[in-house]
């Protein structure tokens, strides 16, 4: 199946839209394959928090295809070792909510756990490190920079078979 997106994308949905921009920065399509998209978050305070998305509109994981079902696992290890390998954390959160407003598409939120990570943000209090008004963003140049190391371990490992 192709790697693009399809019509069922949804005009109200935050993630279809960014799913359909024409030629987006290494940040916002850092891979695709098996019917996913990964992207760095845009309103991320931690480097290298990626978001793992359908590429057409689903709202529930019983939604999937069963291609796509299939290639999730598979991302989800390759996304955790290139985290590793690219941010020394010690291992991965890997989260599915989709309740925000205008964020209703699936989207897996893969975070990286380092070592030094304060007790106050440990397990389901990461999310005091997405979109923290009291914390820098991380910057546009820093996600492209990190995305491409992502991009290119995942090459190297076999997960894709192509940059995005």
């Amino acid at each position: 199946m192709p790697d693009t997106p399809t019509p069922t994308a949804d005009a109200a949905c935050a993630a279809c839209e960014r799913l359909g921009r024409r030629d987006p920065p290494p940040r916002d399509r850092i891979a695709v394959s098996g019917g996913w998209s990964v992207a760095h978050a845009f309103n991320a305070n931690l480097e290298g928090w990626l978001v793992l998305l359908p590429q057409r509109h689903v709202e529930s994981l019983d939604e999937l295809r069963p291609d796509e079902a299939a290639a999730l696992g598979p991302l989800l290890v390759g996304l955790t070792a290139a985290l590793r390998a690219t941010t020394g954390c010690q291992k991965t959160y890997v989260l599915l909510l989709a309740e925000s407003e205008g964020f209703h598409h699936v989207h897996l939120h893969v975070v990286p756990r380092g070592s030094d990570l304060g007790a106050e943000h440990l397990g389901p209090r990461i999310f005091g490190l997405l979109g923290n008004p009291d914390l820098d963003v991380v910057a546009p140049e820093r996600r492209d920079e990190l995305a491409l190391a992502v991009r290119a371990h995942l090459v190297d490992a076999g997960v894709v078979t192509t940059s995005a």
